[in-house]
Order: structure tokens, then sequence, then C-alpha cells
């Protein structure tokens, strides 16, 4: 198939000329030009690139003056031939092509879930760039070596993740070097941070330290301003690999900080445009995307992504440019959601946690929270603990694995609730004392789990400032880590409705 500069401006050339020289003097003036050595090929030499012509042809042009005159000139305007053909109906370059390789044993057995693909594809789509694949492998040079040559046959940008450390298990940094033949040595700069960060001269510097100071000499690094394992960049002619350290907090702000702006100059991508991240609580994803298509229409030039855990579901609305007009127009949109999807709308940013929400208002009305807890083990306190000022608003937190357990922390007296007494009112019970006991106005208590005919549940009972204590049914969660998050999110998603409404009501 002919290129658009085949069938268009250089058509004339080409039928007098043919699609290619072979050892010409033309073809090796091209070749030196280009910086090739002018050798003979033992294939057609491209005079211009996507130009080819065969033998016939080029004895044509060889001796035919005025053929070759035209070559002589169009040697000379090529460089200023291109642009104008490309504007004369040349189809856009296609977007950068990249995958992810994501190096860990812990990976394939299940001890932690891959972050780093939800972050990068987040974070390098709004430059224009496509992801076409992500890897999880095991940290081994030659699972690295078979990954990295499957992602080079698929894309000219590759990104891998971990083995950039100090110990003898990493070995990415190696393994490229082998991979690319692009040789490491160390850089003066990045011995020097390392040395001031340990307050220790260069010279004494263990050799698994100073080994993270070994950098591409082909290609460049990236600063680390959380650690001590530089980003490393290897250029080859087909195409850039990226390595970055495995740790989130040392990935996370490189990635943002060094990937971004350095992708912007190496592939001519733009930089990001305006976006507005969502995140909504006790609504699927599909039921929130079909809202969106029956009663926020989308303009063509927005683009959507989403990812969704549990019960918490983000949307990110993205356009391509940053400006005072682009920032608008999505706070026209997010007007518009709020107006169907308000209800279950939280936080209009990437780092506000549904957690975070239910401190800030217990904050903002100076009240407190206990917990009173045993089917779920702790979890609900485990996830405020961790919310931004969590120690002004938690009062404490009682864990217990029985009811009987947990009537002793509370310093209950009696006898405890029998069989004959309704679930309800053993676990509201449980809210008031925990109240009482930290003169608190909040109370969360969680009960035991039983079964029941539609399976496993718990009664949980939400203590009120004014006295009332409500409670419900709730499925049990299973043994898994992410069934426990479920259950902390239907949890705090109910208190977090009773903190908003009180705070309408106080309006």
């Amino acid at each position: 198939m002919r290129s658009s500069a085949q069938s268009g401006l250089l058509q004339p050339v080409l039928t007098l000329m043919g699609e290619g020289v072979h050892s010409t003097p033309y073809a090796r003036g091209y070749a030196k030009v280009a910086g090739g050595s002018g050798k003979r090929s033992p294939r057609s030499l491209p005079l211009v690139p996507g130009v080819r012509t065969n033998e016939r042809q080029a004895d044509a042009c060889r001796c035919h003056p005025v053929g070759a005159g035209l070559v002589q000139l169009l040697l000379i305007l090529w460089p200023a031939l291109l642009p104008v053909s490309a504007s004369l109906g040349s189809p856009a370059a296609p977007p950068v092509r990249y995958v992810i390789v994501v190096t860990g044993g812990e990976l394939l057995t299940g001890a932690y879930p891959d972050g780093h693909t939800v972050f990068l594809t987040r974070t390098l789509r709004p430059l224009g760039l496509q992801c076409v694949g992500s890897l999880c492998i095991d940290d081994k040079p030659a699972d690295i070596k078979e990954a990295l040559g499957f992602a080079a046959g698929e894309a000219s940008l590759i990104i891998i993740t971990g083995g950039l450390g100090p110990t003898d298990n990493d070995v990415t940094r190696e393994t490229l070097r082998d991979f690319t033949g692009i040789e490491l040595r160390e850089h003066p700069d990045v011995l020097a941070a390392m040395a001031r960060r340990f307050s220790t001269p260069a010279d004494k510097l263990r050799a698994n330290l100073r080994r993270q100071a070994r950098t591409p000499t082909q290609g460049t690094y990236f600063k680390n301003a959380n650690g001590t394992a530089v980003g490393l960049v290897f250029e080859t002619k087909e195409r850039v690999i990226v390595a970055l350290p495995g740790p989130p907090r040392e990935l996370q702000p490189m990635a943002q900080e060094e990937l971004v702006p350095y992708l912007s100059r190496r592939f001519g991508t733009r930089l990001p445009g305006a976006s507005l991240t969502l995140r909504f609580v006790g609504l699927g994803q599909s039921q929130i995307d079909q809202t969106l298509k029956e009663r926020v229409p989308l303009p063509a030039d927005v683009t959507t992504s989403s990812q969704f855990e549990g019960s918490r579901v983000d949307f990110t609305f993205s356009l391509p440019n940053d400006t005072p007009g682009d920032r608008a127009r999505l706070q026209e949109l997010k007007a518009g959601i709020v107006q169907h999807l308000g209800e279950n709308l939280y936080a209009d940013d990437e780092t506000t946690s549904l957690e975070d929400c239910v401190v800030g208002l217990l904050a903002a009305r100076g009240q407190t929270l206990v917990l009173a807890e045993i089917g779920s083990g702790g979890t609900l306190a485990a996830a405020l603990n961790g919310a931004r000022g969590a120690s002004r608003v938690l009062a404490g937190a009682h864990v217990a694995p029985t009811p009987e357990r947990l009537r002793h922390l509370l310093g209950l007296r009696g006898p405890s609730a029998d069989s004959n007494t309704p679930r309800s009112s053993a676990i509201q019970e449980f809210a008031r004392a925990a109240a009482a006991e930290a003169s608190s106005p909040w109370a969360i208590a969680v009960g035991e789990a039983q079964r029941g005919d539609s399976g496993p549940t718990m009664e949980v009972a939400f203590r009120q400032p004014d006295g009332r204590v409500e409670s419900r049914s709730v499925r049990a969660p299973g043994a898994d880590a992410s069934a426990r998050s479920r259950l902390a999110t239907e949890l705090l998603d109910q208190l977090w409705r009773r903190l908003r409404q009180g705070a309408s009501n106080a309006r």
C-alpha cells in the first residue's frame, strides 16, 4: 500500500524514477545524509523514507538525465515536502503504544495485588498514550527477558517496575543492560545524592548501595525523592524502556514528577489535560454508567475512565487541554451529575476517601465516635484509623471475639442476653454502653455473625447524639480481606448518610 506521500506530491517523480534505487551515487548520498554508512545494501536502499525502486527502474533513473535531476532535487526538498504532504490529507499519527511489566514473585502467589497497572494507565492516558498490555512476572532474569521480548514486539515504550533495590534479588537493572546491550556506569550526581542522603562520604557507602548509582550510558535517569533507587531510562533506536522502583510511595511521585515530563518531551505527547474525578458509594459501576448515558450526555471530547472496589466507584472525566474554559466545562458537567447522583457522591477528587469524609463531618460538628466490634473483627476501626484527623474524632474501639468478651470490655454487669432476647436489643445495649463509657455522642456496635435463611448476617447498631439507637441486619463478610472491606464500606456509608442528614437538619 502506498503512503499519502507516494500518491500525492511525489507521484510524478515516482512515475519517472520508480520505487527505489540500489547502489547509485544518489542512494549513497542519502545514506550519508541520514547518518548511515553509505555502503551498498543487499536489499533496495530507500532514497526517501517509504519510497523504494527496483533495479530496472533504477537503471532508467541513472540513464535518464531528467530523472537524475529530479532525484537530486528531491534529496534537497524532501524535509520540506514531508509536512506539506502530511497537510494534504495524511492520517494523524497513531498513539504511542506501551506495555507495562510488573515484576515480583509475591504478585504471583496472591500476597499483594498489582496496583501499578491501574495507577500508570490512569496517569498516562491523558497524555494520549495507549496501553496495549500489562504483564505480572517473577523477578528472575529469564522471565524478565522473555517478558521484555514479548513487549518489544507490541510497543515502542516499555515500562517495567520493581527490582531496582540494593539486594541480590533486585536484578532488573542488570537484566535491562543485557537485553538492550546498553552498559551501566556509576553516575556522579546520583552517587553524590546518595552520600548526602546517608550523611556518608561516597567512598564509604556500602557496595550494594553504590550499585544503585549505576545508570544507562545511553539514556537517562529519574530522581527519587523518597528512596535510593533512581528510575532508569534505556534508549535505543527502536524503543524506550523505563524502569521504575517497586514501592508505590516511590513509584507514584516519580511517575508524576519525572516520567510524565520525560514522555512529553520524548514522544511529543501532550501534558495532562483538565480532569475531574467523582467518587461514589452505594451504587454499582454499571448503574452509574447507565444514569450518565440517560441523564447526563457527555460531550464528544470528554473521555471517561472508571475503577471500582467493593461498593466504591471512581469515575474520571478528562479533556485534552487544561484551560480555564476546560475547567469550567468540567464543573458544569459535575453540576449535572450531582443533580442525578448527588446522594451517592462523597468526594470530587482522587485523594479524599470515604473515611476522610466521615472523619471530616464528625470534626466539623465537634463530635466523636466510638466502636464496639465482634463479627467485623476490628475492620471498621482499622479503616477509620487511617483517615486524616482520625485521632481527633475516634474516641475508642473495642474489639472482641464473642459477645461475652465484649460485655467484659465494656464493663457491663448482669446476665448476658439469652436466646429469647432479640438480636437487635443485645447489640443496641453494646452501642449505648460504648457511648457511655467513652462519653461519645456517636457509637457503632457490630454483633456476631449468625446463620439465617438467606445466609449469615450480623446486627449493627448506630447510636446517635440525641440518644436514639437504630439497628439493622447486614450480610456477614467472608474471611477474605475484600469481603471485610465491603462490610466497612457499607457501614461507613450508613454513618456518612446519617451525618449528612444531621448536618442538613442543623441548617
